[in-house]
């Protein structure tokens, strides 16, 4: 007596679709992270911003980026010329970066107009 099948063996799907949930999820996690290694401060209050802000990078070593690109020394003022003076501009310091040089990031930003200086930080 032969007899037919006439059940879908879910299994597999669910393998599949477990491993392309990792995938989108590990995906995500850098994409959102950013290219640049920082150790962000933590603070107990983080904001959430809606909007896509202009993004300053201060690393531990005392390099300068805005979105992922190197600025040159005292080229922050020609790299920001672009952007309109509406725009929120988020600073990512890394947390053993020199108060002073972080105050001097802001001031400048600030001389050209910007508004909304803002710094980045982890929730704690």
């Amino acid at each position: 007596m032969d007899h037919e099948f006439n059940q879908i063996n879910v299994i597999p799907l669910v393998d599949v679709m477990l491993v392309l949930l990792v995938i989108v999820l590990t995906t995500a996690t850098f994409i959102s992270t950013g290219q640049i290694p920082v150790d962000l401060a933590k603070a107990s209050e983080a904001g959430d911003h809606k909007d896509v802000p202009v993004v300053i990078t201060l690393t531990a070593e005392g390099q300068m980026y805005l979105n992922d690109s190197a600025v040159p020394e005292n080229g922050l003022r020609i790299v920001l010329e672009p952007h309109p003076r509406e725009s929120l501009v988020v600073v990512r310091a890394d947390k053993v970066t020199i108060l002073e040089r972080f105050v001097q990031v802001v001031d400048e930003v600030r001389s050209l107009g910007f508004g909304q200086v803002s710094l980045e930080v982890v929730k704690s």
